[in-house]
């Protein structure tokens, strides 16, 4: 069942997908209009999962479910990575390409691409204080209070020391 994701608790489980691009206007009212109707009828063996979504920056899309009602399974997790798939291949986009870190520069989105990554550092492009968003984080809380954080907190201290 959807509910406002305002409404999901601290400890929902959420899943963060990272769009190759900006979602265009065009494309943010498709997924609007989508996954409200996909979340509706998500379920785990049968069981309908209290579940919502929201759009970050133009550019993250967060499913997140409350596992205090009911918890999701493999096939339910399966059927939202092919929800996502899906707009991927409707939008032209990858949601699940790892290979770039996304980060706040000039109160924009920009992407660094894992391999040029310590270039950027080294140059001075992306600093200990640059904000980086950290697409591993589990649940909501930690989406609140984790997600994005100075580049010195994250994985990537190791070149900052």
């Amino acid at each position: 069942m959807y509910i406002p994701f305002d409404t999901l608790s601290a400890q929902a489980r959420v899943w963060v997908y990272q769009a190759s691009r900006p979602l265009t206007e065009t494309e943010q009212a498709l997924i609007e209009k989508t996954a409200p109707d996909f979340l509706e009828s998500w379920a785990t063996h049968g069981k309908p999962l209290k579940a919502s979504y929201k759009l970050f920056h133009d550019q993250f899309l967060v499913i997140g479910v409350d596992e205090n009602h009911q918890q999701a399974s493999g096939c339910s997790i399966d059927s939202s990575v092919a929800f996502v798939q899906a707009l991927e291949k409707e939008l032209g986009l990858s949601f699940m390409d790892r290979g770039k870190v996304a980060f706040v520069l000039e109160d924009k989105i920009y992407m660094e691409p894992l391999p040029s990554l310590k270039r950027s550092i080294e140059a001075g492009k992306i600093t200990a204080d640059t904000q980086t968003f950290n697409n591993l984080v589990s649940n909501k809380q930690e989406l609140e209070e984790k997600w994005l954080q100075p580049a010195k907190e994250t994985w990537l201290k190791r070149y900052f020391s």
